[in-house]
């Protein structure tokens, strides 16, 4: 058994490393609103303290997404300003508007077919469903995702 410690490590820990979240075109972090938040997948190993994030910066419109720490993402949701209410968070299961969970208020089965042109189709055509839930926020906004 060796008694010489990790080099890289100090006392027992280690330090995740994540990429920082900035926008390349913009050359700054300032106008980044995240839109997901999940745990590292695989292949990836799993390390405490890191997060799959996906942002989008609203100078430039351009789309993000790597593993970065959670003090990192916290850095950017903790911001104050309007930038960033504006939008839905997802993060794991839950999805958040107005800085609250939205709740599950019922679902739907929608038919999923839209007819490219007004001729007759010669064979009747498969119906394809998709099954929803409903969220709504208690600010009134409500939308549907696939269930």
């Amino acid at each position: 058994m060796s008694t010489i410690s990790d080099a890289h490590r100090s006392g027992n820990s280690r330090r995740p490393h994540g990429q920082r979240l900035w926008c390349i075109r913009c050359r700054t972090d300032q106008h980044l609103i995240i839109d997901a938040i999940d745990p590292i997948e695989p292949p990836s190993p799993p390390e405490e303290g890191l997060v799959e994030v996906s942002y989008t910066c609203l100078g430039c419109d351009f789309l993000y997404a790597h593993a970065a720490t959670v003090a990192q993402t916290a850095a950017v949701l903790n911001r104050p300003g309007p930038g960033t209410t504006s939008g839905i968070l997802q993060f794991g299961g839950a999805y958040i508007h107005c800085g609250e969970p939205m709740h599950t208020v019922g679902s739907e089965t929608r038919n999923i077919y839209a007819p490219m042109t007004t001729e007759q189709p010669g064979e009747p055509l498969l119906d394809v469903y998709l099954s929803t839930r409903v969220l709504k926020c208690s600010c009134g906004f409500q939308m549907e995702i696939p269930d």
